[in-house]
């Protein structure tokens, strides 16, 4: 009893001496409880809608302002015509457009039936089908209201729902893309970390630094064989799901390509970031499945709304490359738009970019 007593101890001692470990040990649990206590809500609160109102007459500003007030909708602004609804669905910056038809309020008071068009973006069929549901319960209860208050039963407004971009609401539609992100982030950046930080472990990265090879060299040849499995790997998605999943790429298979090539060197520039901090795998390791894994799955946007998290982890959330790769990646695929929609996103990747490649060269440097 004495010597295991005297073996935990020693365990005890070895644990706590290395503090970077126990940092993550205790910070993980922490942070992981944050995370899926914020992040995965099933309801959506403040989605970004557009209101297209052909009529402008009371009755139609008082649904809207009804919907506005219920706390599930937070509008971009009025929309004057279709061209527009669909240069707002194309860039992102609405979830749903709700269309009143002329003269809606006249043919609600007179012939005792109206229309309204609830257009949505079904890249996230789950988003969505929660937002149609959101929208129809309010327009119900309005027309309840309204018939209970004018002892009327007979009024009825009609919702009709459209689906852009994913008719069907296959789910698969939205999975595809959030899995070419992840398995990117997870060959790029997790095993380059990793690949690099062995060479150190080793001490096989001091043979190389005391070679004739200059460190710009050998980073750039760890690294390249990552850029074409990566690459390659995408390509293997993309095409099993054209065959097993009908999914069809609807934008430029070129501006795919570079976009795609552009978000696997920022998670090769972020991987041999970590390499320059970590001193062991197990750190990689660690850092690369918290720090970079973990958010990308639940933070950008892949599973759950951006839009449903508290503002802390919306701001972390901008700060994740696979956030912004995740909106070119279904803007390319299900939308078919160009770069005059996603120039500011693509910026956004080249920034990262270049900003994790000099962080690491001057930590590199240092540690030379």
């Amino acid at each position: 009893m004495k010597q295991l007593l005297n073996f935990i101890r020693k365990e005890y001692y070895h644990i706590i001496r290395d503090v970077r470990t126990l940092i993550v040990l205790i910070l993980m649990p922490v942070a992981q409880l944050l995370i899926f206590g914020y992040a995965i809500r099933t309801e959506v609160n403040d989605a970004i809608i557009g209101i297209y109102d052909k009529s402008r007459d009371n009755i139609s500003n008082d649904i809207t302002n009804k919907m506005l007030s219920s706390g599930y909708f937070k509008l971009q602004g009025y929309v004057n015509s279709d061209s527009e609804i669909e240069t707002l669905f194309k860039s992102g910056k609405v979830k749903q457009v709700i269309v009143f038809e002329e003269n809606f309020g006249k043919k609600f008071e007179k012939e005792g039936k109206a229309s309204i068009q609830l257009i949505n973006d079904a890249s996230n069929p789950n988003l969505a089908t929660i937002l149609s549901g959101y929208a129809t319960a309010i327009i119900t209860d309005y027309m309840k209201d309204y018939n209970s208050k004018n002892n009327i039963t007979n009024t009825i407004i009609t919702s009709e729902v459209k689906m852009l971009f994913n008719p069907l609401l296959k789910s698969v539609f939205m999975f595809v893309p959030g899995l070419i992100v992840l398995i990117l982030m997870l060959v790029s950046a997790l095993m380059t970390s990793i690949s690099i930080t062995k060479e150190k472990e080793m001490g096989n990265m001091e043979i190389l630094l005391v070679s004739p090879i200059k460190p710009p060299v050998i980073i750039i040849g760890k690294v390249i064989p990552y850029v074409f499995l990566s690459f390659f790997n995408a390509v293997v998605i993309i095409v099993l799901s054209y065959y097993l999943f009908d999914i069809t790429i609807k934008g430029s298979l070129l501006f795919l390509a570079l976009e795609t090539i552009l978000f696997i060197t920022t998670a090769l520039s972020l991987g041999v970031l970590i390499s320059t901090i970590a001193k062991t795998q197990q750190i990689a390791l660690m850092v690369s499945l918290v720090g970079l894994l973990m958010p990308t799955m639940l933070l950008s946007g892949f599973i759950y709304p951006i839009e449903n998290m508290p503002f802390p982890l919306q701001t972390l959330s901008k700060a994740l490359p696979a956030t912004w790769f995740l909106i070119i990646l279904k803007g390319i695929i299900l939308k078919g738009v160009g770069i005059e929609y996603l120039l500011k996103e693509t910026l956004i990747l080249f920034g990262m970019t270049i900003f994790c490649i000099l962080v690491s060269i001057k930590k590199f440097k240092i540690r030379l």
